[in-house]
Order: structure tokens, then C-alpha cells, then sequence
């Protein structure tokens, strides 16, 4: 038999904006950018990977190859895609910031 799960929207919120969660995001952001300085690509192209965390709604890390060829890099060999999977998570399309 089917129960029913209520979702408390004002909680999940808190737990989103939390100290706990927000280290959590900034700990595994900085695993993927570590995973992907040791990239053949990203290595051999000596480009630099960043990581930087903050708060919108909620916590947030974003890594990125700091460099114009960046996405370059990204597109053929999947340096950052990699790096994710590495780390044991799973990733959906890559946005491209501008």
C-alpha cells in the first residue's frame, strides 16, 4: 500500500541555506577541482581550475577551467564531466557562464 509523504517546503529551505550542507557543497566542489588539475588535458594545457561556493537560494559551488580555452578542453576531452564522476557524483548538461 502507497503512503503518503508530506514535503515541508519552509524546512527543506532551511536545510538547503544550512552551515552543514553549505560545507558539505564546498568540500565536494573542492574534490572535483583537485580531480580535475590531475586532467592530461587540463594538465598538459596548463590551464587553472577553480572552485568558489556562495548562496542564491541556497548553498552552491561552481568549478570551472579558468582559462579562454576552457571550454574548449571541456568540450573535447570531458575534463570537468570526468572529474565529476570521479567524485562519485552524477552531472546533467554543462552551462556555460558568461
Amino acid at each position: 500500500m502507497a503512503r503518503r509523504v508530506r514535503l515541508d517546503p519552509k524546512g527543506m529551505e532551511d536545510l538547503l541555506r544550512s552551515p552543514g550542507v553549505a560545507a558539505e557543497v564546498t568540500s565536494t566542489a573542492g574534490r572535483v577541482r583537485e580531480i580535475a588539475r590531475g586532467d592530461a588535458a587540463v594538465m598538459r594545457h596548463r590551464m587553472p581550475v577553480r572552485s568558489t561556493s556562495g548562496f542564491t537560494d541556497r548553498a552552491r559551488a561552481i568549478v570551472t577551467i579558468a582559462h579562454p580555452g576552457g571550454l574548449g578542453v571541456q568540450a573535447k576531452y570531458g575534463s570537468l564531466t570526468k572529474a565529476v564522476a570521479a567524485a562519485g557524483l552524477s552531472s546533467g548538461k554543462v552551462k556555460r557562464r558568461g
